[in-house]
């Protein structure tokens, strides 16, 4: 029998990112996927702040970076009759407005990139197996059976046939939206499946003379009685500058699935884009169901699930692949920390509770996106007949000088700005604020927002918060708060009047017996506060103190220096990793 700390079931972006995890933080560990490699359709793509700066805390930021299509090409978010045809309007998306891009630069040292699925996975599979990881591919999951000392899982080689278990002391279930390890350890689930259905069409063509005008990742085409979309609107998704993309239509899901030959779907590209000379090549068509499903709970005794097995949506807000490798970082810490000895097996319980709730809101924000699709249709005149050329002709009357076209001219403005919840919704990026055993309150209330929690991204060190992002001195060069955190440790920040805390986190380490890294912050120290930008953002006076956590985000925070700072820090992580 194999045995292994932690056995990994799957290997889609909330798989391969917990091997990446594990395995940089020494974890032993298993992946199995029952596929022969990654994925094969370029499916997820939005890669978004968060996600950016963890995979730059694993040092692999430059990767994403070298295939990663800059943010720069990604926002011209264009709606129009066809890429030749009518341009209905266009909103800038993904941080590119001159007024929100301020927003993402002061918000983190990385910025987003549009990196399709098919690229992402091998980035993490290599690095991961670089640094440790046992990766079986072929491998298919059949079953698990709970001890109290571990999980015992039944696997099938789908080369050979053979079959034989793999004995973990804990498992990740990250086998996507049809899991059947959550269904095997019968977690609550909320929702629905299948919502609507919808077809993928990879497909290469050098479509540069119709976009290189207004770069985007995606170009909705709206077409009143055409058979795409059942409401006549399909989506070109760029997947690689300028001569691959993906294009997006809707079905009747609760009729028989669509079948599209490559002559159908050659036909459905060149009508999207309105030229029927341009030269074609199909790579693949898939269907898939859209899901309104979002799990209450992601712990069963010794096993967790993450990713498309949680939560269960559609691509609106590109929230999927991003919450997935969130989700896994948010655990492997803490896996990590128990099956070394340093925390108590309680600590896991904060895993549900911190990722649960995170979960909930995107399936529902994904959701939410799509419905906001109404007031387009609503202003262009879709809803008033379904008759097409009565809705061609209220599209075109946008046009005219009449009051009835101004007032369509304003809802339509109005309708295309509602969009920045999908495309511009910075605090449901970065915004998440842990609540759970691992946080360690100040007895502070939640700071009030000043503007749209979802729109917008409130930086605070209120303990839950991600870590504020801003640039410091060191050496000549700078680097981010973010950069002197995480790397698998706790982190003390501090100023000049706080340096005994330094000697308080040295204390707290060797009673602990973990690693606890203190940086104090000013003039003449390793790291200095060169645009003072960490003095406004730490919510702390100079000599108090703010604890992070692995992860980067805030696990407690002291105000001011305090009587007895290593009694105080000491107690402070301990409550946090569940030592009695």
């Amino acid at each position: 029998m194999l045995n292994t700390d932690v056995l990994v079931i799957g290997s889609g972006p909330a798989g391969a990112s917990a091997a990446l995890f594990l395995a940089t933080y020494g974890v032993d560990h298993i992946v199995i996927t029952k596929y022969r490699w990654t994925a094969n359709t370029p499916r997820a793509h939005i890669t978004n702040q968060r996600t950016v700066e963890i995979l730059r805390d694993m040092g692999i930021e430059d990767d994403i970076r070298a295939q990663g299509t800059p943010s720069a090409l990604m926002g011209d978010t264009v709606f129009c009759t066809s890429l030749v045809g009518d341009e209905i309007g266009r909103v800038r998306t993904w941080g590119t407005h001159p007024a929100r891009r301020a927003d993402y630069t002061l918000s983190s040292p990385s910025d987003n990139c549009d990196l399709p699925q098919t690229l992402l996975e091998p980035i993490l599979i290599g690095h991961a197996a670089e640094r440790g990881s046992r990766i079986r591919f072929d491998t298919e999951y059949l079953s698990l059976e709970q001890d109290d000392d571990g999980v015992t899982v039944l696997v099938r080689d789908r080369l050979s046939g053979h079959t034989y278990p793999i004995r973990a002391k804990y498992v990740i279930g990250a086998d996507g939206g049809r899991s059947q390890v959550a269904k095997d350890v019968d977690l609550p689930f909320e929702g629905q499946m299948d919502v609507a259905g919808s077809m993928n069409i990879v497909f290469h063509a050098d479509l540069t003379r119709f976009v290189e005008h207004r770069p985007s990742v995606l170009y909705w085409v709206l077409q009143p009685g055409s058979n795409i979309g059942g409401i006549g609107m399909g989506l070109v998704r760029m997947v690689r500058p300028w001569d691959e993309w993906l294009i997006v239509w809707g079905y009747d899901i609760a009729q028989a699935p669509p079948e599209i030959d490559d002559a159908m779907a050659t036909k459905i590209v060149h009508d999207l884009v309105g030229d029927d000379t341009v030269p074609v090549t199909i790579r693949s068509t898939s269907l898939w169901g859209n899901n309104k499903m979002y799990a209450t709970r992601y712990r069963a005794g010794r096993v967790f699930c993450s990713g498309d097995a949680v939560h269960r949506h559609p691509p609106s807000n590109g929230l999927g692949s991003n919450t997935s490798i969130q989700d896994s970082y948010n655990l492997a810490w803490k896996l990590a920390a128990v099956l070394s000895g340093q925390a108590g097996e309680e600590l896991l319980d904060s895993y549900d509770a911190e990722r649960a709730p995170v979960g909930k809101q995107i399936v529902l924000r994904a959701n939410k996106s799509i419905e906001e699709f109404g007031p387009i249709f609503e202003a262009l005149g879709f809803t008033d007949s379904d008759d097409p050329a009565a809705q061609l002709a209220s599209m075109r009357a946008r046009a005219e000088d009449t009051p009835e076209a101004a007032a369509q001219r304003i809802a339509l403005r109005e309708a295309l700005e509602l969009k920045d919840y999908e495309f511009n919704a910075h605090g449901v990026e970065l915004g998440q604020r842990y609540r759970s055993g691992a946080v360690v309150g100040d007895d502070t209330p939640e700071p009030e927002y000043d503007r749209d929690p979802e729109l917008y991204y409130h930086p605070t060190t209120w303990p839950g918060a991600r870590l504020p992002h801003c640039w410091l001195g060191h050496d000549g060069h700078k680097v981010s708060t973010h950069d002197i955190t995480g790397k698998g440790r706790f982190t003390v920040l501090t100023g000049i009047s706080g340096q005994a805390w330094a000697e308080a986190a040295a204390g707290a380490a060797r009673a602990l017996g973990i690693e606890v890294e203190t940086h104090v912050i000013g003039p003449g120290r390793e790291y200095t506060d060169v645009y003072d930008d960490w003095a406004r953002l730490r919510e702390v006076g100079e000599s108090g103190a703010v604890l992070v956590r692995p992860d980067a985000h805030v696990g407690w925070r002291a105000h001011e220096l305090l009587a007895d700072p290593e009694k105080e820090l000491t107690e402070a992580l301990a409550q946090l990793l569940s030592r009695s």
